[in-house]
């Protein structure tokens, strides 16, 4: 698990195909790999790599054709610079908030503007995430634990101050940019229990997940819920 509070920028190094899977080598740049060994965890860019070898600059780790599938990682260059974070310890500060390192989809930069010191952006996310975006709430973009300040259908808004600005990538972005999105995940699994027995209940011959429309208001009212603070 992380909190999707960047520790430090690193570059990628070298990649190297090997049976349609991707080997990757990062230099960790002022990540301090000293409590890191074989098999722990490390998000690159929202993504949760596993690392392979410990070659002293950095870390090398496997990306699977999954990986690949759902996330911007085909795109890397060596060269490119990607956001850091190691895993959680157990004595560790919640900073952001509780990010998986499992990307849901993939967004688009469609707006950037100055705001005072810092800068507002408008995201596009894939349709189906939009129901997991709430105003408020928190987003990670590229392992960046994010507040949303405003949602419309599946846009959404964000306002980054100059700190953030300063220790991670996202003071590069321009319109265009792609960049990996993972949702809250107490919205995912919260729909999941909501819903479950709602999907497995469809006995029509259609597939459960056909049926399913979401979290909706109209399916919390049938449940009791009313809205009422």
């Amino acid at each position: 698990m992380f909190t999707g509070i960047v520790e430090a920028i690193g570059e990628i190094a070298e990649l190297r195909p090997v049976s349609g899977d991707l080997r990757l080598r990062i230099r960790s740049g002022g990540l301090d790999l000293g409590d890191v060994k074989l098999g722990d965890s490390i998000a690159v860019n929202g993504v949760c790599l596993t690392v392979t070898e410990l070659p002293g600059d950095g870390f090398w780790a496997d990306v699977s054709r999954e990986t690949l599938a759902h996330t911007e990682f085909e795109k890397l260059r060596p060269g490119d610079q990607v956001n850091l974070e190691k895993a959680l310890m157990p004595t560790s500060r919640l900073g952001g908030h509780i990010v998986s390192g499992h990307v849901d989809g993939i967004g688009e930069v469609i707006d950037r503007r100055e705001d005072g010191r810092a800068i507002r952006f408008r995201i596009r996310a894939p349709e189906s995430l939009g129901r997991y975006i709430a105003p408020k709430g928190s987003i990670c973009v590229d392992g960046i634990s994010l507040t949303v300040n405003a949602v419309e259908g599946a846009v959404f808004e964000l306002t980054i101050v100059p700190h953030t600005l300063e220790e991670t990538l996202i003071k590069y972005y321009s319109v265009g940019r792609r960049v990996n999105l993972e949702v809250d995940i107490i919205a995912r699994y919260l729909e999941r229990l909501l819903t479950g027995s709602h999907h497995a209940a469809a006995t029509d011959g259609q597939d459960a997940d056909s049926k399913a429309e979401g979290l909706t208001f109209a399916f919390l009212a049938s449940h009791g819920f009313n809205g009422r603070r």
